[in-house]
């Protein structure tokens, strides 16, 4: 089964401070950085990168610890995969591949990666999207029992004592397959070879290993390094995507959120569930060619 991206992506690893991080770049005009969340990889742009290839250089990268990027072991604290961590990976990619500024867009937790990437980088992001999140600090801080059960995972795969690893890697992709779909409603509309390397990236060990430290990252340093950032706001400019059927469509008013953590937000929900470029690929690429045009 075949990869789901034209030929012209060239593949590479780019060494990121000792972190190799896959990727994959086309295209031509001002750089364009493209993140991915959970459980997925630099694929779920599969729909959207060709087409943002033709105004922009497309870099297209897997998060350490996901798809065919490096996932070194979680030490104590989970320092390892801290989106301080994960972000500085992806400006050493940006640096290496020659960008020293560029536009940035997150999906899940991709967006929280570029969110930090924009807070710790400002000098190198020119304009940031977040695809379907809220902040961190803020998802945290006004968690609920609607939050508790539709975000049980943060809690669960936050879990210590190895337990989130054990259960998941009795069948990873019963997990991955059963998350995906029911955080979509309606027709399932993913890729099947996208599917297949999802599952192939997420069933190894130490993938499963690396995805639970991030969200254990996300309950301990990164809310530390949030809460020390609190009263920040972006001086880049933000754009907000989300999903009018998604648990963040549904509980959060995004814009007025995105409003305390960035001076210039705008944004509008997509019709469909979480995975917005895999959903609504065509009014994906609208959203962000509008967006990033002129400002990368």
């Amino acid at each position: 089964m075949s990869v789901p991206l034209p030929e012209w992506f060239a593949y590479q690893a780019v060494d990121a401070g000792g972190v190799r991080i896959n990727c994959a770049v086309g295209g031509d005009g001002p750089p364009l950085l493209l993140l991915h969340g959970y459980p997925q990889t630099h694929l779920i742009w599969h729909h959207v990168a060709p087409e943002l290839a033709a105004d922009h250089t497309v870099v297209l990268a897997d998060l350490r610890g996901y798809g065919d990027s490096d996932k070194p072991p979680a030490g104590p604290g989970d320092v390892e995969y801290s989106k301080r961590a994960m972000a500085r990976d992806q400006l050493l990619v940006m640096r290496a591949l020659g960008f020293e500024r560029f536009g940035v867009a997150g999906h899940d937790r991709g967006g929280r990666v570029a969110h930090r990437l924009a807070l710790d980088a400002p000098e190198a992001v020119s304009a940031v999207a977040v695809l379907d999140i809220v902040p961190t600090r803020y998802a945290f801080a006004h968690a609920d029992k609607a939050f508790g059960l539709g975000y049980y995972h943060w809690f669960f795969l936050a879990a210590g004592g190895g337990i989130p690893e054990r259960l998941i890697g009795a069948d990873p992709e019963f997990w991955i397959r059963a998350r995906m779909t029911a955080r979509h409603r309606g027709g399932v509309p993913f890729d099947a070879a996208a599917m297949a390397e999802y599952v192939r990236c997420f069933s190894a060990a130490e993938a499963i290993a690396a995805s639970c430290a991030d969200y254990r990252a996300a309950a301990t340093i990164d809310l530390e390094h949030d809460q020390a950032d609190a009263g920040r706001v972006l001086g880049a400019p933000l754009l907000a995507l989300w999903g009018a059927d998604s648990f963040v469509g549904r509980n959060y008013d995004v814009l007025s959120v995105w409003r305390d953590y960035a001076a210039e937000v705008r944004g509008s929900a997509l019709p469909c569930d979480h995975y917005v470029p895999e959903e609504q690929p065509d009014l994906t690429v609208a959203a962000l060619r509008e967006f990033f045009s002129g400002r990368v």
